[in-house]
């Protein structure tokens, strides 16, 4: 299930407002009956009712999976230092295509965590 915060940037940015954080923009709060929308301070755009929300669980969803995803490929990509030496090295050998190493490796890592 999607996350309140996750559909409300996903409303703001659907809406052709930029999403800069929850403080400035909103403010969820949770008295024990799960998340709502406390507090809305977003010029030009009414607060999205319940069913507008709704209508973003399959992209917040997706996004909130893609997000597990980028961190993953974060993570597998490794430093960028070694990520320019292997570039480095393949521009010596003559490999700045997808027959180098670093291609190779990126490729590996797009391949084994994809988004959705």
């Amino acid at each position: 299930m999607a996350s309140l915060n996750k559909k409300v940037k996903l409303y703001l940015e659907a809406n052709s407002k930029v999403y800069r954080n929850e403080l400035e923009n909103y403010k969820l709060q949770n008295d024990g009956f799960g998340d709502y929308i406390h507090t809305w301070n977003v010029s030009g755009l009414s607060k999205p009712t319940n069913s507008q929300l709704a209508s973003y669980e399959t992209a917040g969803n997706t996004e909130t999976n893609n997000d597990v995803i980028r961190a993953t490929r974060k993570n597998a990509y490794g430093l960028l230092r070694d990520q320019l030496d292997l570039i480095y090295k393949d521009i010596v050998a003559g490999k700045l295509d997808n027959t180098g190493e670093w291609a190779k490796m990126i490729k590996k890592i797009k391949d084994d965590n994809p988004k959705e």
